[in-house]
């Protein structure tokens, strides 16, 4: 993988600023959810601040399709990575007194970040010079956001402590800033040129376009389906502060670790993961199966340790099998997706991952207000396992027909 960042500039300059843009975000993450959390004490609160980084990429996520289809993708990173610094900066004005702008501007910084996520995963395709190429760059780019999550919550957690939330924030508006100027380096065209540049964009017609396309190929509804079985069970995610803070007594330090584990965990996953699939979709569809039924056992298994760290390696199995879900089905979407109509399955994947994420995260909160934060994690880690489950068995046909297509040259739908 060094060989292909050494080699590829351009995919080389788009995986720098993803590692820094991702930096700023768990910063931005760990000094949010402990400045509501000792504003409010309410584990409510801290889920609707989860909330904030997914639920409005949903709602952004039908423009964002047909857009990401329709303009020049480089352009389009260039000026949502702006707008993000200065929507970064908006956090500084929330007091201990007021917090709401620490959601208003946070759900801002999500919104666009549903165009920055499609755009990014059209693209590599498009960078990549080989299928060998673009095959490593998935893993290499999967793993990224585990990575940056295990080194940005854990070094987010000690730099909040150590400076202050309110340089957290500043931070991560410059991490917008940097990977705005390492967008710019990049020369080679992130989309096929008879899809750049169309102005007209119908967006009840375009994503309209793209979901009965997913309907018909039963292959791309099976890969997005995989992330709606992590994201059924992600209210567990949402609640990790609390669990740092309530049960193990720790503050953003705590938050840090756990989420740090969680990182660790995603950034591990995709790049085993990718050695076992080896490329085929129906190993990808086998492999993401048996990742959702980890993630589940090992959660529960976090919930009811004794001590911070056994909860941690815990999460950090966790996530082993979560990292290798997200990653491999952004994987098998791009190779089953032509150019024209990419950026917007990738965009519907987003949005109903999105969805998925921010109502598990509500009812989340809800239920540890009530129920306690062992028992939350507990019943939505055991939802996500029933989903995975249901996952595999709906999957087995379509993983026989995959099967034979790929010992044979016709496709099967």
């Amino acid at each position: 993988m060094l060989k292909l960042l050494r080699s590829n500039a351009d995919l080389r300059a788009l995986f720098a600023a993803q590692v820094v843009s991702f930096m700023g975000d768990w910063f931005t993450f760990v000094a949010l959810a402990g400045m509501i959390k000792d504003a409010t004490g309410s584990a409510f609160l801290v889920s609707i601040a989860y909330v904030s980084f997914s639920l409005p990429s949903f709602l952004a996520s039908p423009v964002a399709g047909p857009v990401v289809d329709r303009f020049d993708r480089r352009r389009l990173l260039l000026l949502m990575s702006a707008l993000q610094a200065v929507a970064a900066l908006g956090l500084l004005t929330a007091t201990p007194d007021r917090i709401w702008p620490l959601f208003a501007f946070q759900c801002t910084i999500s919104a666009l970040a549903a165009f920055v996520k499609p755009a990014i995963d059209a693209g590599v395709p498009n960078l990549a010079r080989t299928p060998e190429e673009f095959q490593k760059a998935n893993a290499l780019f999967g793993s990224t956001w585990g990575v940056m999550l295990a080194l940005g919550a854990a070094l987010g957690g000690v730099f909040s402590q150590a400076f202050g939330r309110e340089a957290a924030f500043v931070a991560d508006a410059v991490s917008f800033a940097v990977a705005l100027g390492l967008f710019a380096l990049i020369r080679r065209p992130m989309q096929e040129p008879q899809h750049a540049h169309r102005a007209t964009i119908n967006v009840v017609a375009d994503m309209k376009e793209a979901a009965t396309y997913a309907r018909k190929d039963h292959v791309v509804l099976a890969l997005i389906a995989s992330k709606a079985t992590f994201a059924i069970g992600a209210g567990t995610v949402s609640q990790l502060p609390v669990l740092a803070s309530n049960v193990f007594h720790w503050k953003d330090g705590g938050t840090g670790l756990l989420l740090g584990a969680r990182g660790l965990g995603a950034g591990l996953g995709p790049i085993v993961a990718a050695r076992f699939a080896k490329g085929q979709l129906s190993k990808v569809l086998r492999v993401c199966g048996v990742a959702g039924m980890g993630f589940s056992i090992f959660y529960m298994a976090a919930a009811w340790s004794p001590v911070i760290y056994l909860a941690a390696l815990g999460i950090t199995i966790a996530h082993l099998g979560g990292g290798s879900q997200w990653t491999l089905s952004t994987y098998g979407l791009s190779l089953r997706t032509p150019d024209s109509i990419r950026g917007r399955v990738m965009a519907g994947d987003y949005a109903i991952v999105t969805l998925v994420m921010s109502i598990s995260a509500v009812l989340a909160g809800t239920s540890s207000s009530h129920l306690g934060v062992r028992w939350t994690i507990t019943l939505f880690a055991l939802a996500a396992g029933l989903a995975s489950i249901a996952y595999n068995v709906l999957t087995r046909p379509i993983i026989r027909r995959l099967s034979t297509a790929e010992r044979s040259p016709a496709e099967v739908r």
